[in-house]
């Protein structure tokens, strides 16, 4: 029995924070269907990879930037039959998160790549169903700051706890009360490791630099409703 051919593609939802703001990563589409248009970077799944290979392929093709350099991880699968005007298309997203990443280089079939805020895109008219994807994209990078470290894939390696509540705050688009949040992330075992260093990068008086600890789940989380009183 013929079956309708169906094509993989795979998109990623790439954020950083750059100028105290989240941030995601958009190229240009130089090709038709919606040539002009920005996009979520991604492509076609070639015979011979695998989705984590073709992830980080079309994210160093379409913009310069090494796989290397990320968090990865696997979002979601969109298969919605009108997603793609070309042809039946099915979609393994990913989120790939970091901090201070460089201004991307565009190439492959992509005229232009930019860091766009988050909050001037995520309503906004990118190709296909790349705004849906970036909007859940955002919201598991919110829900793993409730129980995982991950918040330190923003920080550089050595970070004081006021850049890692910055993050909180920027991600989550909420402000958190400085005192709460020293006490449950100092206090809560395995999360900060100490680097016996400080820094006065933060203005005032030196900040105790931290690493991330061991620990790969929060217990309890911290939760975004509770965290700010």
């Amino acid at each position: 029995m013929a079956h309708p051919p169906v094509a993989v593609t795979v998109d990623l939802v790439v954020l950083t924070i750059r100028d105290d703001r989240l941030h995601a990563l958009t190229v240009r589409r130089g090709e038709e269907p919606f040539a002009g248009q920005w996009a979520l970077p991604g492509g076609f799944l070639q015979p011979d990879e695998d989705l984590v290979t073709a992830a980080s392929r079309e994210l160093l093709e379409e913009t310069g930037l090494s796989s290397d350099r990320f968090h990865l991880e696997q979002l979601a699968s969109y298969g919605d039959p009108h997603r793609d005007p070309r042809m039946r298309t099915v979609t393994v997203a990913y989120v790939a998160l970091a901090a201070d990443l460089p201004t991307p280089t565009a190439g492959s079939d992509a005229a232009e790549a930019r860091w766009q805020p988050v909050g001037d895109i995520a309503t906004g008219s990118l190709a296909f169903d790349h705004a849906t994807i970036l909007r859940d994209g955002v919201e598991r990078a919110r829900a793993k700051l409730e129980y995982t470290p991950l918040a330190a894939a923003f920080c550089p390696p050595e970070f004081t706890v006021s850049e890692l509540r910055r993050v909180y705050e920027v991600v989550w688009g909420v402000e958190v009360d400085p005192r709460n949040f020293h006490r449950k992330v100092t206090r809560t075992e395995g999360f900060l490791e100490p680097t016996g260093a400080t820094t006065t990068r933060d203005g005032g008086r030196p900040a105790r630099l931290y690493r991330v600890g061991s620990l790969t789940h929060l217990h309890p989380p911290l939760l975004r409703s509770v965290t700010g009183s």
